[in-house]
């Protein structure tokens, strides 16, 4: 049963949308917020995402962008605005498709058919190498690739932060996108929850944690990962 995830501040749709789809036979879960949103995103990833753009505490772009700074996943947006902006903006944030409200529902569900249908990227690695770990970004899993020993689990929080670095192998990635990805707009300059959570997966991952190899830091500027 292919699962689905609903993002919309207004009850009486998110009821709509969740008694509809279920009939339709979609696994069903619901947020009525952005930081919500991730949150189950990031602990249990559903095969679609459905997004309103209003939400009370974050645009909805800012969740686009979250999630695509490490997941594929389709993104329909189901929006009150017409404006031939506003969609523009969605859909460079990285949604798949734009439906305007109000809507049909058997337009919206074959609009989800036609996204499931389509294949995953193939560009993006699931799978990446770290010292002596194997990183499923998949899966979410870490496997050591040889010897003994438990393999680190990483949190949700730490998923959200290493995923963009391990998807993109040399390429910076600025301390202010990761702060806005992973904990949301407005905390830009909380850079030492950067410095914290960072320090916490070369622990767990770098073989001399003190001096990295592979999580690296790019002063003033972000964070790099070197395979």
């Amino acid at each position: 049963m292919r699962r689905v995830l609903i993002v919309d501040d207004e009850p009486q749709i998110l009821k709509a949308l969740d008694i509809d789809l279920t009939a339709r036979h979609y696994a069903v879960a619901t947020a009525p917020d952005g930081a919500t949103a991730l949150l189950l995103v990031s602990r249990q990833p559903p095969d679609a995402l459905i997004l309103d753009l209003g939400l009370p505490d974050m645009a909805g772009t800012d969740i686009i962008h979250g999630v695509r700074a490490w997941s594929p996943l389709p993104i329909i947006v189901v929006s009150g605005r017409t404006g031939p902006a506003d969609k523009i903006e969605a859909l460079d944030a990285g949604a798949d498709d734009f439906v305007t409200k109000p809507f049909s529902m058997d337009e919206l569900a074959a609009r989800l058919r036609a996204v499931l249908r389509r294949p995953p990227a193939l560009e993006e690695p699931e799978t990446v190498t770290i010292a002596d770990y194997r990183v499923d970004l998949g899966a979410f899993t870490v496997e050591r690739r040889a010897g003994t020993g438990e393999a680190p689990r990483l949190t949700p929080t730490e998923w959200r932060l290493i995923a963009p670095l391990l998807r993109n192998p040399g390429r910076l990635i600025t301390g202010r996108q990761l702060l806005r990805d992973v904990w949301g707009p407005g905390n830009e300059k909380r850079t030492n929850y950067l410095r914290v959570y960072l320090a916490t997966l070369r622990h767990k991952l770098e073989p001399d944690p003190a001096h990295p190899r592979h999580l690296i830091t790019v002063p003033g500027m972000g964070y790099r990962f070197e395979p």
